[in-house]
Formats: structure tokens, sequence, C-alpha cells
């Protein structure tokens, strides 16, 4: 009995100590990580609505549903650009987190992914500008073709992987939806934090 006793304090030693350790790490590292995390949404922001030089946040009422994570306002000095929208629809391997860039009258900048799951050499490959530059330069609904496209609106999908290349343009065309929305009613409203 008394070797039980001894042999679940020691685990409980080791336990306890582990956990200091990994909390400690934790809260060294969570400024560092936060502001790496901010630097690339900047970048982000930068790559998919080039024209702007400033952002603010958008305080939008967004459907429970959405996969809209964030809107953002673009500027040139006080002249509104366009949108960087920060959308997470669901592929094949779970979220693909992008940012997806629209100037004010409704034509994608670019499209940048931030995170995904995706299948390495398959789904991956959305990452590659040889997919994500299809869309830029194109406004309204789009849709995803397995064949080369034939209309303005359509989207290869990458081989192997059509379950990604519509995840990605579902979230465009949510982003796409949601600020047509915004702009024809005039519900944008500026949260200045």
């Amino acid at each position: 009995m008394k070797e039980i006793i001894k042999l679940g304090l020691i685990l409980f030693i080791i336990t306890a100590c582990a956990s200091a350790v990994l909390g400690f790490t934790y809260e060294i590292t969570k400024g560092p990580i936060e502001e790496q995390v901010q630097l690339a949404k900047k970048e982000a922001m930068n790559q998919t609505l080039p024209q702007a030089d400033t952002f603010q946040s958008i305080d939008v009422d967004l459907p429970e549903d959405s996969t809209i994570l964030e809107v953002n306002a673009g500027y040139k000095g006080d002249n509104l650009e366009g949108f960087a929208v920060k959308v997470s629809p669901k592929g094949f391997g779970g979220a693909v987190e992008m940012m997806v860039g629209i100037s004010k009258d409704g034509v994608i900048q670019g499209v940048r992914i931030l995170s995904h799951a995706e299948t390495p050499g398959l789904g991956a490959n959305a990452e590659n500008p040889s997919f994500s530059s299809q869309y830029e330069g194109k406004s309204g609904q789009l849709v995803v073709t397995k064949t080369a496209p034939t209309e303005d609106n359509e989207i290869q999908a990458i081989t192997g992987a059509t379950i990604t290349s519509q995840a990605v343009t579902d979230g465009v065309n949510e982003v796409i939806e949601l600020l047509n929305h915004l702009l024809d009613a005039d519900e944008v409203t500026f949260d200045f934090n």
C-alpha cells in the first residue's frame, strides 16, 4: 500500500512540474505567436487588396451559419478602395482559412490561403498562384468546373481536389454575396477599435 502511495505521489509531482513548465512556456510564447498571426493577417490583406495602404475592422452582423471570420475595409488615404475579408469554408480536410480581397466595385483583387489541412499534393495546391490567381478580376457568383473554363465566372478545379476547389470558391462566393448585400443596403458600420 505504501508503495502505491509513493508511486502516486511521484506521478503527481512529475505531472505538476510538467504542467508548470507548459504554463510558463505558453505565457512566454503567447505574445510572439499573436504578433506573428497579426503580421500574417496584415500581409495577407496587403496581398489581396494591394491598392489599399491601411485597413479598418468593420462591425458586420453575420448569419449564424456564416464562415466569414472578419471584414476589413481597405483605404488609400481617405478613399475606400475595397475590402479584405477573412473566411473559413470547410474543405476536404477541415477548414480552409483564407483572405479574399474585393474592390469597392465588387471585383476580386486576390485570394490567399492562410491555413488548411488539405491533402498534400492535391488540395494543398490551392495555395499555388496557378489556382488562386484564377479568381483575380472576376466578379459575381463563381462556379467550379473540371474542364478548362469557357465562361467568365468559371474556376477550373485542381485535379484530384474538387472538394477543396469548391470550398475555396464557396468562400469567395460568400464574401461576394455579403459585400454586395452590405453595399447595396448601406449597412456597413465602422468599428474604429
